[in-house]
């Protein structure tokens, strides 16, 4: 007996209906935006994050030496497959590029409440614009993709913030401060305490007055404040685009989810500008469900020309369990339309019954075990059918099959050459 390995999951029928329905909506949402999708591999090269995180990263990756002597990598993340995927093609592709995909990802880390090791995102990005309207497409997006899903503004809430705010206030200290390592902190202020939080402040560079006083500022949220306290151009243009990106969610349909949090600034390095992420309301979810923002100097430090770009990508693991607690997420259970039920030598007139149900787009399954009569009917009863269709050989002797409805059991007969006839889903109730 083989076990799976630990943060990996198996998905069966009734779980992968439930995650292909909330995928399609996730999905079909972005292509009536005009995303286009992208296929990716599952292994890069190691140096994608090595080189710009350094070598410690690799303890997270599931890395190795392949026979080439390559040092590969499961990709843990899609940003940098895109980023170079946009550079090897850069002066072939439109702007602005908006591409979106869904796969699996690997990080060898801690397992914990919405996370595994192997883990499935649905990614959409926009390449080659700077302008608010771009940002607030892609929160559009993710409200659009979420009340899509059934949920409303009483479920979840994005918070927005926006990274030069921080960095721009962060400046304004007497303090050799590293602004990296101080919005790293930032990112973390809701897992741990004050005090833990004012620590990792002090560590990286500010006093511990300065260190309550940012904690202070940033917390109340006020921009006003904000701009009043930094006195700098740096923040006086971030405050400027935050509130312009805010502007065109209200006329995307987003803002009424949009709520200014300063704390919220996303712990990868590569984000610029304009960062949110997406909560449960009740805080039930421990964790942020996704998070996205802006990332304009990626492009060009994979070598190629400076393009703006931003993005989002929901953990499918975190979004159903947003939608489990608001009770929309979909029933973990397979259906089918139709099941042709045969008795005897009928397999060429019940296999012509299947192929036209088919043909019109119905779940249709037959027997393919030699079962009996009764096992048959047991089978159909357990993947939930709709209609059987009993094709018998003392029914075709009379010209008939039977048409049995599985919720009332109710059934009847009627001439094999009417069915299934012109009718586009016939059904028991056609015909009694």
């Amino acid at each position: 007996m083989y076990d799976r390995i630990k943060g990996f999951r198996d998905f069966y029928p009734g779980e992968m209906a439930a995650r292909r329905q909330a995928t399609d909506v996730l999905e079909d949402t972005a292509r009536q935006y005009g995303f286009r999708e992208i296929g990716t591999p599952a292994l890069e090269r190691a140096e994608l994050w090595t080189d710009k995180s350094g070598d410690d990263i690799v303890e997270e990756l599931y890395a190795f030496e392949d026979q080439g002597g390559r040092h590969v990598t499961l990709t843990p993340e899609l940003t940098p497959t895109v980023a170079r995927m946009v550079v090897a093609k850069q002066q072939e592709l439109s702007k602005p590029i908006k591409w979106f995909s869904t796969r699996p990802f690997w990080r060898y880390e801690q397992v914990q409440q919405g996370r595994q090791r192997e883990f499935y995102q649905t990614n959409v990005d926009i390449f080659g614009s700077a302008e608010p309207e771009a940002d607030a497409e892609i929160l559009a997006w993710a409200a659009d993709a979420l009340t899509s899903l059934g949920l409303t503004g009483e479920h979840f809430e994005f918070r927005i913030s926006h990274r030069d705010i921080l960095g721009g206030v962060l400046e304004t200290y007497d303090a050799d401060v590293e602004i990296d390592e101080a919005i790293r902190a930032v990112d973390k202020s809701d897992k741990i305490s004050q005090a833990e939080y004012h620590d990792l402040l002090v560590e990286a560079g500010l006093t511990y007055d300065q260190a309550a006083e940012f904690d202070e500022l940033i917390a109340a949220g006020d921009l006003e404040d904000v701009k009043a306290f930094a006195d700098t151009e740096r923040v006086d243009d971030a405050v400027e685009n935050l509130q312009a990106v805010l502007a065109a969610a209200e006329d995307f349909g987003a803002r009424e989810y949009c709520t200014i949090s300063l704390e919220t600034a996303r712990g990868l390095d590569y984000y610029t500008g304009v960062v949110f992420e997406c909560f449960d309301s009740t805080g039930e979810v421990s964790r942020s469900i996704f998070g996205g923002g802006r990332y304009d100097d990626l492009i060009e430090s994979f070598g190629g020309q400076p393009t703006p770009a931003v993005g989002v990508a929901p953990g499918h693991a975190t979004l159903s369990l947003l939608c489990q607690r608001a009770g929309v997420w979909p029933e973990e259970a397979v259906t089918t339309d139709y099941y042709v039920l045969t008795v005897g030598d009928t397999r060429a007139e019940a296999a012509r019954i299947t192929r036209e149900l088919r043909d019109r787009g119905h779940v249709v399954e037959t027997d393919v075990a030699g079962r009996s009569f009764g096992a048959q009917m047991n089978y159909a009863d357990s993947i939930d059918a709709e209609t059987v269709v009993i094709v018998g050989e003392q029914d075709l002797a009379n010209d008939e099959v039977t048409i049995k409805d599985m919720a009332s059991g109710d059934q009847t007969q009627v001439p094999v050459e009417a069915f299934p006839g012109d009718a586009t889903r016939p059904t028991f109730e056609d015909y009694s």
